[in-house]
């Protein structure tokens, strides 16, 4: 199958490379295939992507200068079926030779299999039609054209066109614009019939986006009608609609290039049988706000259950499950207050991210005095329960073969209050070569945990904190416990976790969070199985032991052929360490198994994080078809002060002097991390991405290195993508650990992201970026960032990758190639600059 894939694939390459020599295979005579595109602005060459977009027709797509779907298309048989019906047209008695092997419905089916019908169907789907020079297209871009620079204030531009020939059945065009001088806005005056509108207006004109002298651009009229619209329905006119600001331009008979603008607001106009009526605006206030709540969606409200609380008329479609503070505390419209947008808007967003109603229906009513406006909120109950369940297979450094899965079920309006409460549970079972198996299980590892989680919408706290997050903030505070222990899985470790948070949006981009508290106990509960986890400091060390006199009780079977017994390995170091009269070795040799055992005791022994964090981020993202924007992250996070004025009183402290609390010595550190992501659109579907991220966490009082789970590493697919996960650094270090991390991290990456066909796109990136250990207790100079200088050790990788785009989530396939490896010694650039040392990454949707 594989061959025959192969040889399929080779044969469309060449045949798309012979296609490429006939670009205008299907180019009918007396037409011309369009090449290319040339804009010329008063006389000097464009390449101005907002213009180019104007233009109807444009050349076929290419990458790099290759017409692949072009070509794609000429590849393929524009009437297979004619094709394959004239084999026999032309030779009858080969028809009657294959209908007696196969039927003659079989022979007449063949005509649509893939190798005869399939295949160039899918070239055409795939492939792209021709572009043939158009007049009439020409016409129509050189429309607007003219269209364009009108509405940029070039009221007298000329837009001429040329087609050229540039070979056989090929043309570019020539489109040649004089824009001449633009017009100016000289006179500005407003007449607005409605005497509330026009007070409205005088409150923000200092604000208006038209101004005396500017130039003229019908964007900037359309901002200022959305600007009015905007302001005069925020503040009660309900009846207002965009529509009714209009504009009138004159530039007759005054000076050259300039324009006198007169902006023109009628009063409210309605129909009353045939004829049109109009009466002045006026400002509208909520005379009552009704909220309606129901489980069913398909049949006629009946209310059945109803109450009122602060000034909100509340009824249920049966008995009402929902506390009247949880229903009305999201809602914005208050009873005689005015009309506004706005406080819809927020209401509508509130409501939705319970996540306990479906989306809301929000309307408005004028009562019978015409004066005042009804509130209708009708709100459909989600489910209350809902179940979510997964299952995977996955292989692993660790496990050659494992079996998960997991299961939660959501309990929405647990305690009547809008609140969510989580249960979730997980699983693994694997087989893992590295585990002693002496009776040969082929399950032989495993892990489980549950989580509970519980969502309220709104600030749980001994005191008020409404003046500092208020309701139009969205908070939320969410409490969660975990547990997870894993058997014959690293050092059998035993997480227990505790969280409680708050989460609220201080503006419209923005979000924020504060987590009071974040509690981690992890207890290692396998130790022993330490060399047998980071397998590269066991073969460091069991290089070591044959290269010096070892005692040869440490080997297997006493016998200093074999390899180093794993159970020994800790006696070894001691004897390296301790005892260096028994067993000299070198200087170099001993730093480095000091580095090994320095790491061993840290990543072996328990740790207790008591930690408080905030983390801030901002976006000008405004949508998700928003591909030109930047994103802002930052976090600090403390953790062990709480813990050491607790255990300052008791002043217990383990063997090492550190302070304890329940025998387990606790965590102390500060952290902080900031990251920015910009993204600019140069052209259709061309993006360029960057990102820069720095993050340092600093041990002090009862620490001197940080948790593992609080380290950063570098390498893998959101990262320097020439590197494996944990595989780069620290510093240059030659990453002889399993799993290197440290406590300061930088990061950069630059990508150019394209389209190829259809869903598919791809991208060129550079990464760069390091860890180091800086303020913490290792000696490794190679490790330490220590001044600027450091900074030589910034790795670097680059490479290209393939994308599909499912519309809900991007499948990513990079190859990354080490460009600079500070672990070298002699050449660092370029040198494993090759297939054979690259690095596959597997991702889904983007890495930044």
């Amino acid at each position: 199958m594989r061959t025959s894939s192969a040889k399929i694939s080779l044969i469309i390459v060449i045949a798309v490379i012979i296609s490429a020599c006939n670009a205008v295979k299907r180019v009918p005579e007396g037409k011309q295939l369009l090449v290319k595109n040339k804009l010329v602005v008063n006389e000097q060459k464009s390449k101005d992507d907002a213009l180019e977009a104007q233009l109807y027709q444009k050349p076929n797509s290419s990458i790099f200068g290759y017409k692949l779907r072009l070509n794609l298309y000429n590849l393929a048989n524009p009437n297979p079926d004619s094709t394959y019906q004239a084999k026999f047209i032309n030779n009858p008695k080969k028809y009657e030779r294959l209908s007696k092997i196969l039927s003659k419905k079989q022979v007449d089916r063949l005509g649509k299999s893939f190798w005869y019908s399939g295949i160039h169907n899918f070239l055409k789907k795939t492939g792209e039609v021709p572009v043939i020079v158009d007049t009439k297209s020409t016409q129509k871009s050189q429309s607007r054209l003219r269209a364009y620079y009108f509405n940029k204030g070039f009221f007298d531009v000329k837009a001429t066109s040329t087609t050229d020939t540039v070979a056989t059945k090929k043309a570019e065009i020539t489109y040649t614009i004089e824009t001449k001088s633009p017009y100016y806005i000289d006179s500005l005056n407003t007449i607005i019939a409605s005497p509330v509108l026009d007070s409205l207006f005088n409150t923000t004109k200092a604000s208006a986006l038209l101004k005396s002298g500017k130039i003229y651009e019908t964007k900037d009229f359309e901002a200022e009608k959305d600007r009015i619209t905007t302001q005069f329905r925020n503040t009660g006119v309900f009846q207002f609609q965009q529509n009714y600001v209009r504009f009138d331009i004159d530039t007759v008979g005054i000076e050259k290039n300039k324009a006198n603008v007169d902006m023109i607001i009628d009063d409210f106009s309605y129909r009353v049988g045939d004829s049109t009526k109009t009466t002045p605006f006026k400002i509208f206030h909520i005379k009552e706000v009704n909220i309606f709540t129901t489980d069913q969606t398909n049949k006629k409200f009946e209310k059945v259950d109803s109450t009122t609380y602060k000034g909100f008329n509340l009824y249920s479609n049966g008995k009402q499950h929902y506390s009247s503070k949880s229903l009305t505390n999201p809602v914005f419209i208050t009873k005689d207050g005015i009309f506004a947008d706005y406080k819809t808007t927020l209401t509508s967003r509130y409501l939705s991210n319970l996540r306990v109603f479906n989306y809301p229906t929000i309307t408005y009513e004028i009562d019978k005095s015409g004066d005042s406006l009804v509130a209708n909120i009708l709100l459909v109950s989600r489910p209350k329960y809902s179940w979510k369940n997964g299952f995977d297979i996955t292989t692993s450094n660790i496990q050659e073969f494992g079996i998960s899965g997991n299961s939660a079920i959501s309990i929405r309006n647990v305690f009547n209050g809008a609140e969510i409460l989580e249960l979730s549970g997980r699983g693994n079972i694997g087989s893992s070569k590295d585990f002693a198996n002496p009776n040969d299980n082929f399950f032989n590892v495993s892990e489980y945990g549950a989580d509970i989680k519980l969502t309220v919408p709104r600030i749980i706290f001994p005191v008020s904190l409404d003046r500092i997050v208020p309701k139009n903030m969205l908070p939320a505070t969410t409490i969660s416990f975990g547990i997870a222990k894993q058997n014959n899985i690293g050092l059998d470790k035993e997480n227990f976790t505790g969280i409680m948070s708050y989460n609220w949006t201080p503006k419209r981009f923005s979000s924020a969070r504060l987590d009071l508290f974040n509690i981690q106990y992890v207890n290692n509960v396998n130790i022993d199985n330490y060399f047998k986890v980071y397998k590269s400091s066991y073969n460091v060390l069991n290089n070591l032991a044959h290269q010096y006199p070892a005692n040869p009780s440490y080997f297997e079977g006493n016998d200093p052929a074999n390899d180093l017994a794993v159970e020994f390995t800790p006696d070894f170091i001691g004897d390296v360490l301790n005892d260096p009269a028994q067993l000299p070795v070198t200087d170099v040799d001993k730093k480095t198994i000091n580095n090994i055992e320095e790491r061993r005791l840290r990543l072996t022994e328990n740790n207790l994080i008591f930690a408080t964090s905030f983390s801030f981020s901002k976006t000008s993202k405004t949508n998700l078809n928003d591909n030109d924007f930047h994103l802002f992250r930052t976090k600090i996070e403390s953790a062990g002060n709480l813990l050491s004025l607790v255990a300052g009183a008791s002043n217990k402290r383990n063997d090492a002097g550190k302070k304890t609390i329940l025998d387990v010595a606790f965590s102390q550190y500060i952290k902080t991390e900031f990251e920015f992501i910009k993204h600019w659109e140069i052209g259709r579907q061309k993006i360029i991405a960057l990102r820069g991220f720095a993050g340092i966490a600093i041990p002090y009082g009862n620490s001197e290195s940080i948790p593992f789970s609080r380290s950063y590493f570098a390498g893998g697919s959101n990262d320097n993508r020439a590197w494996k996960s944990y595989g780069l650094g620290p510093g240059s270090v030659a990453s002889i650990n399993d799993f290197n991390e440290a406590n300061f991290k930088l990061a950069f990456n630059a990508e150019y992201r394209f389209n190829l066909v259809g869903g598919f796109n791809a991208a060129l990136f550079v990464d760069a970026g390091n860890i180091w250990n800086a303020l913490d207790n290792v000696t490794d100079e190679r490790a330490k960032f220590d001044s600027f200088k450091s900074l030589a050790d910034i790795a670097v990788g680059s490479g290209f990758g393939v994308r599909y785009d499912f519309s809900f989530f991007v499948v990513r396939l990079d190859l990354g190639f080490k460009t600079y490896n500070p672990a070298e010694l002699d050449k660092k650039w370029f040198r494993d600059y090759n297939f054979g040392n690259s690095v596959l990454n597997i991702g889904i949707n983007y890495p930044f």
